[in-house]
């Protein structure tokens, strides 16, 4: 009976998926159906209200929605131009340099926003022009600002650890948090590697004058609040003056501030619209949440995740080939499947694998983070590669074989994730959270 509800649910899920059904629908649907199938109605519908929820039920949720807002409130509050501002300044005349703003740009502004589209759209529509003006490759600024915009997913504060914890059954947010700069920054690094070598063959130099003392410092300040709102909630978390969830709070409260009365770049009359994104947002992310309890309860009567894991054991016992297996999975699932929903299905799935084979749940969640990031930017349906096409106004034909160094630029990083732990355990045991 089990082999059959596990056919039933994988059926259903990927025909309603191919129908163009929203995901949490897909989820919902045919949890809903396999319940009732093989128990009984009433009770199909009773445990499916339960568990959807209860699934959102949760102190630690609570951060989701005003992660969002916070992020809303960045991306509408004139954050980018400073912070393009700033990495130009510290990296000057170096050989690609604009295209290395994109990437500081994309890894700040991104973790501000949390989104990699934000990012991509923020960050690119202001570097594509300036790129393009100073006789950069119209494809190349492009894929700069592509492979890159992702890169914010894994620096904190990002709602990405937060959907992992809740699918893990309770992985510390804040050690999360600081799992994911080093893959973060790693993942920048790379790709200015491969910018700066292609830019120095290509004699990319920015033309400009020298700002003086007064306009460096200038600069300088102008990013300063913006890059402060980082380290307060990160020192926030770790010194203990307030858990992840009351973080977010103080998050959009910093964020209001900046963005109404320092900045002044968002008006009172602007705040109906950033609330209604955010709320739509939190609404889409809270039903799939919801959605995804209903599925870890049918998953678990399936006996589904285990059954996974022992094929894939029983394919090899070695490491190695069972965590590239997983990449090569988590990859092909990210180009079709939303961060948030790929997470709450395949977490409790690959969790048995990963405990199986002594690998650390926190590392298995920056691995996961960062593959399915890779696939927000990789054909055939990658949300930030056709986000970026469409600000830098080419087609995905035009930028693709641009971004195949950066590919392997991405790859190397995520093989690093995923063979040395040190990468993602390393920051958070220094700080004592390991």
């Amino acid at each position: 009976m089990q082999l059959q509800a596990a056919l039933v649910l994988i059926i259903l899920f990927f025909f309603l998926l191919a129908m163009s059904v929203p995901v949490s629908f897909c989820i919902i649907t045919s949890a809903m159906i396999t319940i009732i199938m093989f128990l009984t109605p009433q009770f199909g519908m009773f445990i499916s209200a339960q568990k959807l929820v209860s699934g959102i039920d949760s102190f630690t949720l609570l951060a989701v929605p005003f992660f969002i807002l916070a992020g809303q409130l960045m991306s509408s509050g004139g954050i980018a131009r400073r912070l393009i501002n700033l990495a130009e300044l510290f990296l000057g005349k170096v050989p690609g340099s604009l295209a290395l703003t994109n990437i500081a740009g994309n890894a700040m502004f991104g973790s501000l926003s949390g989104s990699g589209i934000a990012a991509a759209t923020a960050i690119g529509g202001v570097m594509n022009p300036l790129e393009k003006e100073q006789g950069y490759d119209e494809g190349f600024s492009a894929a700069t600002n592509i492979a890159t915009a992702p890169v914010g997913q894994l620096i904190p504060p990002t709602n990405a650890f937060i959907v992992y914890s809740a699918a893990s059954g309770g992985a510390s947010v804040a050690t999360l948090f600081m799992a994911g700069w080093i893959p973060g920054l790693l993942w920048a690094f790379l790709c200015m590697i491969v910018a700066f070598l292609y830019a120095k063959k290509q004699g990319y130099v920015v033309k400009r004058e020298k700002l003086t003392g007064a306009e460096a410092a200038k600069v300088v300040w102008e990013a300063i609040p913006s890059l402060l709102l980082i380290v307060i909630i990160i020192g926030g978390i770790l010194s203990g003056y307030f858990t992840p969830t009351e973080a977010s709070g103080v998050a959009v409260i910093y964020a209001f501030i900046l963005s109404a009365f320092i900045y002044k770049s968002i008006q009172l009359k602007d705040m109906k619209a950033i609330l209604v994104d955010a709320a739509v947002m939190t609404t889409i992310v809270m039903l799939i949440i919801g959605a995804s309890s209903v599925l870890s309860f049918v998953l678990s009567f399936t006996g589904l995740p285990q059954a996974i894991s022992n094929l894939m054991l029983g394919v090899s016992d070695n490491k190695i080939v069972i965590l590239l297996l997983i990449n090569v999975i988590l990859l092909i699932v990210g180009t079709f499947m939303d961060m948030a929903p790929a997470l709450l299905i395949f977490t409790p799935i690959f969790l048995p694998v990963i405990t199986n084979i002594g690998m650390d749940p926190i590392q298995f969640g920056v691995m996961m983070v960062m593959n399915l990031s890779i696939g927000t930017v990789t054909p055939p349906v990658g949300s930030v590669l056709f986000v970026g096409c469409s600000v830098a106004k080419l087609k995905v034909e035009d930028v693709i074989s641009r971004l195949i160094p950066y590919f392997a630029a991405i790859l190397a990083a995520l093989l690093f994730v995923t063979f040395v732990p040190a990468f993602s355990t390393w920051l958070p045991t220094v700080l004592w959270l390991m």
